[in-house]
Order: structure tokens, then C-alpha cells, then sequence
């Protein structure tokens, strides 16, 4: 038995949720999300609860009981409140910057990377921090992590892209022998 699915998702005020065709739809005050439901998923919605339950008793109906119990959860949240993720360039030289609907990125390579910016999320830069929000949880961590992967931090001086408040563990390197 999941114990994130058995719950019940209470909506809040000026969010409607709507469940037609195996589409999940969520209105909000900022915008709206739409999910396509898997079919050993069924969601009901009543009395400004939403209930999660697995279609049949199968091992893969009871595995995505939880995760979309999960996903109507972000998707409520993130239609009243944005999701944000903040990402922070270390590096002598290392520079980024807003350049129409991509991220330029000059880190250390011969060329800069440009990094188209999608559609459903924004981006904001102030000196080394970059900021990304939206409503879609699952568009902003995506997209953070991309950005992250242009140039992860390395080991040795933690010089690259990281998220703010991650620890890098840094090696020793080479020790001098005399």
C-alpha cells in the first residue's frame, strides 16, 4: 500500500482540476498544466478532493499509485505557487548571460554554448547566479539539470555549474615529493 497515494489531495481556492480522456487537467492563478494519465492509474476528483487509486492489483498499477499521487501534487502546487531552482557559475572567466530565448555560457571551452531557454519555463540572470522557475516541476528540474551538465563541477578546484548550497567534495591532487 502506497502511503503517499491513500491520501487525498485536498484542492485549494481558485484551483479547478478536471480528469476527461485520461488527460489531467489543473487551472490555477498562473497558468495550467495538462498530464496524460497511464491506464493503471485512476484519478476522481470530488467534493474538492482528489483521490489517487491503482487500476488493478498489478505490481506496475501499485508502483505508479504513489508517483501520480505525486504528480497531481506538484502540478496543484505549481499552478498557485512557482517552482524555483537556483544555479551558481564558479569559475575564473567562467560567465553567462541572457541572449534572447537562450543561455550563453562562456566556461572554458573554445566556443560559448548556447542553451535554448523552453517554452513553459524562465530564466533570470544576476552575475553567477542563475535563476529558473515555472510551473511545471518536472520542466524546471529538467532544465536545471541541463544547464548543470553544460559544466558539471570538477573535483579538484569545484570550478563549474552547481546548484546553490551543493557541496562539492574536492580531491587533494598531486602532493609535491622532495
Amino acid at each position: 500500500m502506497s502511503k503517499v497515494g491513500k491520501n487525498a489531495i485536498t484542492i485549494p481556492e481558485k484551483t479547478d482540476v478536471t480528469v476527461a480522456d485520461g488527460v489531467l487537467t489543473v487551472k490555477g492563478p498562473l497558468g495550467t498544466i495538462t498530464k496524460s494519465i497511464h491506464s493503471m492509474v485512476d484519478i476522481a476528483v470530488a467534493d474538492g478532493k482528489v483521490t489517487v487509486t491503482p487500476a488493478n492489483k498489478s505490481k506496475l498499477g501499485r508502483s505508479l499509485w504513489g508517483t501520480y499521487a505525486s504528480h497531481v501534487r506538484n502540478m496543484i502546487k505549481g499552478v498557485n505557487t512557482k517552482y524555483e531552482k537556483k544555479l551558481e557559475l564558479q569559475g575564473i572567466g567562467y560567465r553567462v548571460e541572457l541572449q534572447g530565448k537562450n543561455l550563453k555560457f562562456i566556461v572554458g571551452f573554445s566556443h560559448p554554448v548556447l542553451l535554448p531557454i523552453p517554452e513553459n519555463v524562465g530564466a533570470a540572470v544576476d552575475k553567477n547566479i542563475i535563476t529558473v522557475s515555472g510551473i511545471d516541476k518536472d520542466a524546471v528540474g529538467q532544465f536545471a539539470a541541463n544547464i548543470r551538465f553544460v559544466k558539471k563541477p570538477e573535483p579538484y578546484k569545484g570550478k563549474g555549474i552547481r546548484y546553490e548550497g551543493e557541496y562539492v567534495r574536492q580531491k587533494q591532487g598531486k602532493k609535491a615529493t622532495a
